[in-house]
């Protein structure tokens, strides 16, 4: 009938046609169940393939709690099921042995309490269940442990340490002495004597069983000298509830009587009158106290929320056990605070030696790690999977590892993040020492070179290559070595507006320098022919003219980077894994190639125009050592991008320093080297004469 009824509501047409909806005005969306556990199961087993919002399982899924199995527990054993009956008792057994499932809830009622405590005999005849069967029981639903028939000798070590959920409840004061002087005799509509003789096993003689009677009750037995299991002294949480509810109905007639008496000013105690649905309204928001001394409190639907007691049970070898409050469920609480348990008071099944059980499908995931779902298995089933490269986990049981921020990285566990230390190329390490160093050895010999050329002014090799412009090209690269240490300070904003404007515009100078000085080598051999027009360009303007208009243009492309996209300090927190480096951003990198490529145009005409010169029968010819350093500074530039691009960090820098060094370096030791030593060494052979003679 339960099935028939569920199919009906779920497709509810003239005809019963299942799987087919007929009707599109009346679409189900949500199913409540029955009172009875039973009803409410099968009804499940119907509307789950339809996955109908229905009773407990998806809360519990919702909260990360997944179940091993779920069984229903039949209510009376049928001949014709037996086969079904074994193997549902089968499945629980082995259930029970599982040491991975250690909680099991429980809804029902007294007589499921029988069927396990019957299972759990049958799996182990010899009563060990306190070593096979140490669970933690979750009881649903107040359940009294009633143990009738051939079980009222068995005790209940196998819920020691049970956790129940039951209607909160107080010691009503009277209750207990009520229980202890109740007798059969008492009331005369057999109810009592019903009870009697089920609690004390016995049957009061009458005349159609007197002779089969093996013992007979008295009517005077004590309740209180019955166990526990079989009979409880105090009230509980139904029987609670019981007890307020007549307390709200007796309150609300006694509003009435109140009414009616200051209405007609005469004590009326019948009312033939009154009506049941004329109690409603006082009903609603009735409050009132209790004799156990607590107020009752009935809302607009006539609920009273008192929420749930949470008992611990304590069982005895007496076959007696203890019924301990530690914790309450208040629906009225603040949001958060709802439960409220006392651990400690808490008494486990011996079999977990007071440790807390736990109850998994497979140990914790370690930070470090990540749950990986098992196929085929519950959500809760999963394997522990290390973090990837990169990220981490610093939880239990994280569903996913995720990265650090970006001025982190993981540490080795991958369980945490370390912060990321800030890097940039300084003058304390070795390589920013080694290359300061090279830059102020490079700066010191064309110091040199330039205090020589200065002392010795007046001489033929220093006359001959054109002083103005030996000079302007020897300062140049004075400062060219200077700008070096902007590379290998700390990124600043001063520091990196002032690091690639400076060498560029420095850089641009000697270089045009050499063109200049290439230039007018050319225009004086040309200018030696007889009737050359070229022998108004000799002379000074020539070599003026090239240096100011070829280094105007690349300050101009400077001003234009500076003040329209500047370079800028920043942290680069992706190139390397376990570092910040701090760099200068170059803020348009069309500007940075502009002038790295204007140098090179500069180089490569200087190159082109030394070599057409080389062979020029000159003794003060610069040429060719014009054409080696431009050759050597030609090669730096042309390997300088591929190695600038592919490096990050202070190799960055450290690259870019060295191709400042070594273009310098080639034309001091190219251009200005050879004429230092006949200077310095070889004085005879700076003179006019010997130059003449040589050529």
């Amino acid at each position: 009938m339960t099935y028939r009824t569920t199919l009906d509501l779920l497709f509810k047409s003239k005809e019963f046609v299942p799987n087919y909806k007929c009707d599109c005005q009346k679409n189900l969306m949500a199913i409540i169940g029955a009172l009875v556990s039973d009803t409410s199961s099968y009804m499940a087993e119907t509307i789950n393939v339809y996955k109908i919002p229905q009773k407990l399982q998806p809360l519990l899924s919702q909260n990360g709690i997944c179940l091993a199995f779920t069984q229903k527990i039949p209510q009376q054993a049928q001949l014709e099921y037996v086969s079904e009956l074994i193997d549902e008792i089968l499945i629980i057994s082995n259930k029970l042995i599982d040491q991975k499932a250690n909680v099991f809830l429980v809804y029902g009622e007294s007589f499921t309490i029988l069927w396990l405590r019957s299972i759990v005999f049958l799996c182990d005849p010899e009563n060990k269940e306190s070593a096979s069967f140490g669970k933690v029981w979750i009881l649903m639903n107040p359940i009294d442990f009633i143990l009738t028939g051939i079980q009222r000798g068995w005790d209940l070590g196998m819920f020691h340490g049970a956790l129940s959920f039951t209607v909160h409840t107080r010691e009503v004061q009277g209750f207990k002495e009520f229980l202890q002087v109740i007798k059969p005799s008492t009331y005369k509509d057999g109810f009592v004597r019903d009870i009697w003789e089920q609690l004390f096993d016995c049957s009061f003689p009458n005349a159609e069983s007197a002779s089969k009677i093996n013992e007979s009750c008295s009517g005077e037995e004590n309740l209180e000298d019955l166990p526990g299991p079989l009979f409880e002294l105090q009230m509980t949480g139904h029987s609670y509830s019981i007890y307020n509810a007549v307390y709200a109905v007796a309150h609300s007639l006694q509003e009435i009587v109140r009414s009616r008496f200051r209405q007609r000013e005469i004590p009326v105690f019948e009312f033939p009158d009154l009506q049941p649905w004329q109690l409603h309204p006082l009903l609603q928001g009735i409050s009132f106290n209790n004799s156990a001394g607590e107020k009752v409190f009935l809302n607009e639907k006539w609920e009273a929320t008192v929420g749930f007691d949470i008992i611990n049970l304590i069982t005895f070898p007496n076959r007696s056990f203890q019924r301990v409050k530690i914790g309450k469920l208040d629906p009225s609480a603040p949001k958060g605070k709802e439960l409220f348990i006392e651990e400690d008071l808490i008494v486990w099944h011996p079999a977990f030696n007071q440790v807390l059980p736990l109850s998994l499908c497979n140990d914790h995931c370690s930070p470090g790690s990540w749950k990986k779902g098992a196929e085929g298995e519950q959500f809760c089933c999963y394997d522990c999977v290390p973090c990837p490269e990169g990220k981490i986990s610093n939880l239990n049981d994280m569903v996913d590892c995720f990265e650090c921020s970006e001025d982190h990285y993981p540490n080795k566990e991958k369980k945490g993040c370390i912060l990321k230390v800030v890097v940039f190329l300084t003058f304390e390490e070795t390589l920013g020492i080694g290359l300061a160093s090279t830059a102020l050895c490079f700066f010191f010999l064309t110091s040199w070179v330039l205090g020589t050329f200065m002392k010795h002014r007046d001489t033929s090799i220093v006359k001959a290559n054109n002083r103005a412009l030996t000079y302007t090209l020897l300062i140049s690269l004075l400062l060219c070595f200077l700008s070096c240490f902007f590379f290998l300070s700390q990124p600043g904003q001063v520091t990196c507006l002032l690091r690639q404007s400076t060498f560029g515009i420095t850089f641009s100078a000697a270089i045009t320098s050499v063109l200049a000085k290439t230039i007018t080598v050319v225009v004086a051999f040309m200018a030696t022919k007889p009737g050359s027009p070229m022998r108004k360009w000799v002379g000074k303007r020539l070599a003026f003219s090239t240096v100011l208009s070829c280094s105007l243009f690349q300050v101009c492309i400077c001003v234009l980077w500076l003040s329209t996209s500047p370079p800028f300090p920043e942290l680069d927190m992706h190139s390397e894994a376990k570092e910040m480096i701090l760099q200068c951003n170059e803020g348009s990198s069309s500007f940075f190639y502009c002038v790295l490529g204007y140098m090179g145009i500069l180089a490569l005409a200087s190159f082109i125009v030394a070599f057409l010169a080389r062979k020029f029968p000159d003794s003060f010819n610069e040429a060719k050592f014009i054409t080696f350093s431009m050759l050597a500074f030609c090669s730096v530039w042309v390997s300088f991008f591929p190695a600038y691009m592919s490096t990050r960090g202070k190799a960055m820098v450290a690259v870019e320093v060295f191709s400042i060094l070594s273009p310098g370096a080639a034309l001091v030791g190219c251009i200005f080297l050879p004429k230092c030593y006949i200077i310095v060494f070889r004085p005879e052979l700076n003179q006019k004469e010997q130059l003449i003679k040589r050529n």
